[in-house]
């Protein structure tokens, strides 16, 4: 490819993940637009001072028709990162912004005729519902999503489908079957499908990228519902412990930003992915409990996280990505975990005062059953 005439839609693009892709391609001596309606939740403040300004920038929302088919011309690469997500309550802005948001940005790029060479998807690790495990008995099995009733009974090992046995989690690759079991999951399953099954049928070439926990500098502090580093963080910078659901032994494959925005650019410059779903992550398992370990630490901050009785449907109990398909492209996590902390907390110290929006919010997701009580102990925590 002859990056230095490619023109790129990010949107999303002054968010965590599209930010840094914006950023890159700059660098790479792409002309990049950025499409954005800087949510408020995310973005408090408005325009942040991050955003770079060799790219154009468009304010609008991608459930706009005008919006997105203007954002749409003159574009060669499309890198859709835009998508409301984490565990808030709002149903149909999920579906509305991430599944009619993609399905109508691909109705006008057909439509509309316009000559678009290739189109990058943010998908999600949320799409598998438990990932894949290795029982005694039976070996390598997909495990069937955890019961409320189990998880309330304070219960929280992922069994075997086939004998009940408790599993150990191992790398999930892509042909793991899934389907989410969240609302946020649900629609990042119509997004990757939507785009992918669009690609064959119009012959332009897509890649679903399902990344893992994305963490680093500009991710939000001020969004209580998605980002568990950043909200651990803002809990111990206002004294406060981070709080644990289950037991704290959930595990998730944490992954730079950075790494994130250069696998992006992978699969944008080479053919060898296209039409795939395409995991990314760091191929480390962190439990949440070392994790908020690893934050205090750091932080200087002696305070114990709490585990209080309470627990998430639908959340995945453990998720380490294989990523053997996006190595084959020369795909390597380059940033480990407790340096990628220290960098998103030295830039945190640069944001002023931090507070903490978790306490507030919480209270609307029990009220909604985003996050219930477990009513007794089973002993295995």
């Amino acid at each position: 490819m002859d990056i230095q005439r490619k023109r790129a839609l990010v949107t999303g693009g002054a968010g965590l993940i599209g930010s840094h892709i914006v950023d890159l391609l700059l660098q790479e001596d792409w002309q990049v637009r950025i499409l954005d309606n800087l949510e408020p939740q995310t973005h408090k403040h408005g325009k942040p001072a991050w955003i770079n300004p060799k790219a154009e920038f468009l304010l609008g929302n991608v459930q706009d028709y005008e919006t997105m088919r203007s954002a749409l011309t003159d574009i060669d690469v499309v890198f859709h990162e835009a998508a409301y997500g984490g565990y808030m309550p709002e149903m149909a802005k999920y579906v509305l912004v991430n599944s009619f948001g993609t399905a109508q940005m691909l109705e006008i790029i057909r439509d509309q005729k316009f000559p678009i060479q290739k189109v990058v998807v943010a998908s999600s690790q949320a799409v598998y519902s438990e990932g894949a495990a290795q029982c005694a008995i039976h070996g390598h099995v997909v495990p069937l999503l955890r019961p409320a009733e189990q998880l309330r009974a304070g219960d929280f090992q992922v069994q075997c489908p086939q004998c009940d046995r408790p599993t150990t989690s191992i790398p999930t690759p892509e042909g793991t079957p899934g389907g989410g079991e969240t609302v946020y999951a649900l629609t990042k399953v119509d997004q990757e499908r939507l785009v992918l099954l669009w690609g064959k049928q119009t012959g332009i070439p897509t890649v679903a990228l399902r990344y893992s926990c994305t963490y680093g500098p500009r991710q939000s502090l001020f969004n209580p519902y998605t980002g568990v580093i950043a909200i651990f963080c803002t809990r111990l910078l206002n004294g406060q412990p981070p709080v644990m659901y289950e037991d704290g032994g959930q595990t998730r494959d944490l992954c730079f930003v950075e790494d994130i925005a250069r696998a992006n650019f992978l699969v944008a410059t080479t053919d060898k992915l296209d039409g795939l779903p395409v995991n990314v992550g760091s191929g480390r398992a962190t439990s949440v409990r070392d994790l908020a370990d690893i934050i205090a630490e750091q932080l200087g901050v002696t305070i114990e996280p709490i585990a209080r009785g309470e627990f998430r449907p639908g959340e995945i109990r453990s998720l380490i990505s294989d990523i053997s398909r996006i190595r084959t492209i020369g795909y390597e996590p380059q940033v480990p975990l407790e340096e990628g902390i220290a960098r998103y907390i030295a830039w945190i110290r640069t944001q002023g005062t931090v507070d903490d929006y978790f306490a507030k919010a919480e209270i609307g997701l029990r009220e909604k059953g985003i996050v219930q009580n477990i009513t007794r102990s089973s002993g295995t925590a």
